[in-house]
């Protein structure tokens, strides 16, 4: 091939095609958690760290000299406690960032995980609010974030313990066999990703199921009751299921809309190959 023609092949998106599929981690990195912005979700966690702090030290300050009238020693004996809360406030977000740039895999890990789902995504959604930041873009930032999280536990199951979600969308609009109750009554006609999804999943004999919503997502998670799961949806759902679904690991993938939302989706098959390779072992 000579340089003229080598210069006419169209650029490939970061993540996409280019990383073999021998390092399956390495694909998910980046295809998964570097393609949307991690610093999005880092520049909110700083900002809310800062007004925690700031309400931290405003809250007392105010009554410090109302202390004094009670007791002597009570503003040290506030102050102390004042302080704990903000080391370990300092502490947790440290933590994060350190698992979030290097990594690294910390024998608390889980909690973390819990604390930015239960508490900080909220938080960040409200100061995002005002530094006039997309809903949606916060939502991709927050599951870049869990699922570099999610691969920081580096946790390995059996293929019965691994649970592959999708939704709906995914199917041919026009198909008129119904897969929400058993995957396999696919047809494989190929018009739709279902085909290659369900031989993913018979391939590596890992459950595999299609939810309509959040209600019947959830009912799937309890009946199987899976270790882990690969989710596969748009940012809102995938959002909403992270939450509902800890402390089970959801790692997200999000479905590709060329068609606009909730009709006739995409997903990239060999970012779901590399994850279930990737929670496998293998």
């Amino acid at each position: 091939m000579n340089d003229q023609d080598h210069k006419k092949q169209p650029e490939k998106e970061p993540g996409e095609g280019i990383f073999p599929l021998s390092s399956h981690e390495d694909r998910l990195q980046r295809g998964v958690v570097e393609r949307p912005k991690k610093r999005t979700f880092i520049f909110l966690l700083l900002i809310t760290c800062l007004v925690l702090l700031g309400g931290a030290m405003l809250l007392w300050w105010v009554p410090y000299v109302g202390f004094t009238n009670i007791h002597p020693y009570m503003p040290l004996i506030v102050g102390i406690v004042f302080g704990g809360i903000v080391l370990f406030c300092l502490g947790a977000v440290l933590t994060l960032l350190f698992t979030i740039i290097r990594g690294k895999n910390l024998f608390f890990n889980r909690k973390i995980r819990g604390i930015v789902i239960r508490f900080l995504f909220p938080l960040l959604v409200g100061v995002g609010k005002c530094f006039g930041i997309k809903k949606s873009e916060i939502r991709r930032s927050f599951v870049a974030i869990n699922n570099q999280l999610v691969l920081a536990e580096a946790k390995k199951v059996r293929p019965e313990k691994l649970l592959i979600l999708l939704p709906h969308c995914l199917q041919f609009h026009d198909c008129n066999v119904r897969i929400t109750g058993d995957v396999k009554n696919c047809k494989a006609c190929g018009k739709c990703r279902i085909k290659e999804l369900a031989a993913l999943a018979e391939e590596y004999q890992t459950p595999i199921s299609v939810a309509t919503g959040g209600t019947l997502a959830r009912r799937i998670v309890v009946e199987k009751r899976p270790e882990i799961i690969i989710g596969v949806a748009c940012e809102r759902d995938l959002t909403s299921g992270i939450q509902d679904s800890y402390p089970i690991p959801v790692f997200g993938i999000f479905n590709k809309r060329p068609f606009g939302p909730c009709y006739d989706t995409d997903v990239d098959i060999d970012l779901v190959t590399s994850a279930v390779r990737t929670f496998l072992g293998r």
